[in-house]
């Protein structure tokens, strides 16, 4: 369904319950999932409109929102339902997610403010666990009634195919597969009688007058109480550390105690096997969203996902023997992907790359596409003389052999008129992510000296982030 379409459809049922038309309707920004959001005022009202294809799944969020709200439970009430199924309203819980004051940390707010926020997180969660595992109708739960041996694989495989196999990570297959079903075997004794969010991590909590409220749940199921408490404590976005983990841990098991009988060693050991299903998982939603539809916020999150990863089987917290998971967890250790990358942060970052051509054009990391490639094998090329070969463009002695050639100085200033029309513009509207890729033969020469001074002239002439990247730098002869 079109945009346009589904604006008509929405605006229908606001006046149908407000009796005025929208004044603004503005498309909120796409996340995760391929459900599309609307805000939708007037004067005095302000409502979410969405938009999902998928009925089933509009059905699951209808049912538990109904069950929620009547245990008076945070989730954001269905205001209407279009016959159509696929569109329909829910109130307006405003703009800050948890996610939103943790990145602010420092700024606004002090890091105990944050984890008490998480705490009260945690003490609402096990109400909807436990309260949601007595009342949910399970049989409107979408695509799975419980998170059973199928939904597992499913996670299991959603790593293997959308992260592994696209990051180009080595593996046997038969022995991984070994281990996914020796970790389903596991999983499956935990006990799995309560509500399961699915999804429970900072993006999907909403801070309404400093509370959190609860969005995203259409995913639940009935399973283990572990398996969300993974999700928020060892989500990269959450930002905690092993003592702040192990703190709210203690802090969830002791209110949980106070509403039932719990075996705490039993709990624990399930719980950790229980993150490392959860990490996995998210592997192949950073892999689909962030190596495939290359989204950036997916993509920065991988790194700290490895180390996760990596300290699970370090410290033994695994119970059952995963051999090959264990070797493919010191494969990513060592591999590209555990490198930091940037992402757009306030004001316009101008992302420069040097590169080799012989190894393809650089990935942009936000959302952009793309942006500017300039071909410096035009130029004069110090590379083809010895005396130049352990030297880069950021030396001295390759400077000065490229500047007596008046077409490098022409070069620079044909890039520099070519890009300061972008730049102009980006600033104007608010854009935040611009590459510009500099390409010679080996990446060490001609594309890291324009890269260089073009940084350099970025820097002194607008106000905007500047990122210099030598893609080549590990593959220089060196001068040693």
């Amino acid at each position: 369904m079109s945009k346009n379409q589904s604006i008509i459809t929405l605006s229908s049922l606001f006046e149908e319950i407000f009796h005025t038309k929208p004044e603004l309707v503005n498309q909120l920004p796409l996340s995760g999932s391929d459900r599309v959001y609307y805000r939708l005022q007037s004067n005095e009202q302000s409502v979410i409109g969405a938009f999902n294809a998928d009925i089933a799944e509009n059905e699951a969020f209808f049912s538990f929102t109904e069950t929620f709200k009547r245990n008076r439970l945070k989730v954001p009430s269905v205001l209407k339902v279009a016959t159509d199924k696929m569109h329909y309203l829910i109130e307006d819980l405003g703009n800050e997610t948890l996610f939103q004051r943790i990145a602010a940390n420092g700024k606004t707010e002090t890091r105990n403010s944050i984890l008490c926020l998480i705490k009260e997180s945690l003490f609402e969660l096990i109400n909807f666990q436990l309260i949601g595992g007595e009342n949910i109708d399970f049989s409107k739960c979408y695509p799975r009634q419980s998170f059973d041996r199928q939904s597992i694989l499913w996670d299991l495989n959603y790593f293997k195919y959308e992260f592994l196999k696209l990051a180009g990570i080595s593996f046997n297959e038969q022995a991984l597969e070994d281990d996914f079903n020796t970790l389903a075997d596991y999983l499956l004794l935990a006990p799995s009688d309560y509500f399961m969010f699915r999804d429970f991590q900072s993006r999907n909590i909403m801070l309404v007058n400093d509370e959190p409220w609860f969005i995203d749940y259409q995913g639940g199921r009935k399973g283990p109480l572990q398996y969300d408490l993974a999700s928020l404590l060892f989500s990269p976005k959450t930002g905690l550390n092993t003592i702040q983990r192990e703190s709210l841990l203690d802090f969830y098991l002791s209110k949980l105690e106070l509403q039932k009988e719990v075996n705490r060693t039993e709990f624990i050991q399930f719980y950790y096997s229980f993150v490392l299903i959860r990490i996995l998982q998210a592997l192949g939603a950073y892999g689909f969203r962030g190596l495939y539809e290359k989204k950036p916020n997916f993509r920065s999150s991988i790194p700290d996902a490895i180390a996760n990863l990596k300290m699970l089987f370090e410290q033994n917290l695994i119970l059952p023997e995963l051999p090959e998971l264990n070797e493919i967890s010191t494969r990513l250790s060592a591999s590209k992907w555990n490198e930091k990358t940037e992402i757009p942060t306030e004001g316009l970052t101008i992302r420069v790359t040097s590169f080799s051509f012989k190894k393809g054009i650089p990935d942009d990391p936000s959302e952009n596409g793309g942006g500017f490639v300039f071909d410096c094998r035009g130029l004069p090329n110090p590379g083809r003389y010895a005396e130049y070969k352990t030297f880069s463009g950021m030396d001295k002695k390759v400077t000065d052999y490229l500047e007596q050639f008046p077409e490098v100085a022409a070069f620079q200033e044909c890039v520099r008129k070519t890009v300061q029309f972008s730049i102009d513009e980006y600033l104007k509207r608010g854009f935040n992510h611009l590459c510009v890729n500099f390409g010679c033969t080996g990446g060490q020469h001609r594309s890291v000296y324009n890269a260089e001074k073009f940084s350099q002239w970025v820097k002194n002439k607008f106000d905007v982030n500047v990122v210099l990247i030598h893609t080549e730098k590990e593959n220089w002869k060196r001068n040693e």
